[in-house]
């Protein structure tokens, strides 16, 4: 009777299994395996049959200030979005001799620096086919930077479009776009630097963008007296559906709320100074290491760290008055060149504030954050400086004013 060796992996899954994590590899350390293969010894051999070149289409600048984890600027040129890419690795094609390579009998060396020049020209290609679809699907989004110019679109609906239109020479399935996007951002014309991956949006993540809106324009109408105060949930809601054409029910505008972290209406006629001042941050997200992988960029900026354990209003003198109180509690305000790492050395314990890390230890803390290119540090010192003004003291596990 035959038996089969269930520990050895079929050839095809094992080069999925490949392929699926150099698409999730970092721009830098893709970058870094490209000049590496490209300096090695063999490289010179394989170069008999395989032409280095450059994507068609594709345009490079150098950009040294760019942060890692930048993919490129976009611009606009001549009355077209462009996008001008940071490296030359995220444009190179090696194209092969393939009458010569296919005869086979190539030294093991050589067929290994094939098999990765191959994984390069999948990645490059790939890449370039997504941002041509997303420069088309999010014209809008991407000359403004407006928010409320997103429209939705979701990973099946790209991929549908590139394996119909794009003539890759690999699936472009929903997973490897995920993979890919999960950490490529790029500068948008006005500056602002964004991630690859909010070019998805849900409905419900716009819908928080027009909420987010109105409250905006609330607090403009009631410095203007054309508003005696601030809108329920059932005003937010018509007035949604009356200017932008969404329905949603006050429920669901509670919900967003919660997620941007934005008081209720009776809580925002007292003092909102602090939540003012987080304007602008990311929704609420659970700290783990999966969504600081997911959601969190290698990028600078502030943070901040809530604990939905009950801390008690009296303590410090923090949060006596209840409507103001921002739930769960604000315990700590931060910033850093690299808000993934700040991030993951905080839920590691390795950031040396250990009552932090008892606060955030059982993994029921959640964060929001906002990306700054400069000045981080005193973006922070303001952060710190408002929540004392609007609480009477400092979060709870910040030792020390920054």
């Amino acid at each position: 009777m035959q038996r089969h060796n269930n520990n050895r992996i079929d050839a095809l899954l094992l080069g999925k299994i490949v392929l699926a994590r150099f698409l999730e590899m970092p721009l830098r350390t893709f970058d870094k395996f490209v000049r590496q293969v490209e300096s090695s010894p063999g490289f010179v051999d394989v170069l008999n049959y395989v032409t280095p070149s450059r994507l068609d289409a594709a345009e490079v600048n150098s950009f040294p200030d760019h942060p890692s984890g930048l993919l490129g600027d976009i611009q606009e040129r001549g009355g077209k979005l462009r996008l001008f890419y940071r490296h030359h690795s995220f444009v190179r094609e090696y194209l092969f001799d393939e009458e010569f390579v296919v005869q086979g009998g190539l030294p093991k060396d050589q067929a290994a620096i094939l098999s990765k020049l191959r994984l390069i020209n999948t990645r490059n290609r790939l890449t370039q086919a997504l941002m041509q679809a997303l420069l088309a699907a999010q014209t809008e989004y991407l000359r403004s930077g407006n928010s409320l110019s997103l429209v939705p679109l979701t990973q099946s609906h790209i991929s549908t479009k590139l394996i119909s239109e794009a003539n890759l020479s690999v699936v472009a399935d929903p997973g490897r776009i995920s993979r890919l996007v999960r950490n490529l951002s790029i500068r948008l014309p006005n500056g602002q630097v964004s991630q690859v991956a909010q070019f998805f949006p849900k409905p419900r993540h716009i819908h928080c963008h027009f909420v987010a809106n109105v409250v905006e324009k609330e607090k403009l109408l009631i410095a203007s007296r054309e508003l005696a105060s601030p809108l329920p949930d059932e005003a937010i809601a018509a007035m949604l559906e009356r200017d932008h054409g969404i329905r949603v029910s006050r429920r669901t505008v509670a919900n967003i709320r919660h997620d941007l972290a934005i008081p209720d209406s009776r809580c925002r006629s007292h003092r909102t100074h602090y939540w003012a001042a987080t304007a602008g941050f990311s929704v609420l997200l659970p700290l783990t290491f999966h969504t600081l992988r997911q959601e969190v960029p290698i990028h600078s900026g502030v943070y901040e760290i809530r604990s939905s354990a009950d801390l008690g209003y009296s303590e410090q003198g923090i949060w006596r008055e209840r409507c103001i109180s921002p739930r769960p509690y604000v315990i700590y305000i931060g910033s850093a060149g690299d808000l993934r790492k700040r991030l993951s050395d905080h839920l590691r314990g390795n950031s040396s504030n250990d009552l932090l890390h008892r606060h955030i230890a059982d993994g029921a803390a959640q964060l929001r954050f906002r990306m700054i290119r400069e000045n981080w540090r005193s973006a922070e010192r303001d952060l710190y400086q408002v929540f004392c003004e609007t609480f009477g003291g400092p979060p709870l596990c910040n030792r020390m004013s920054p």
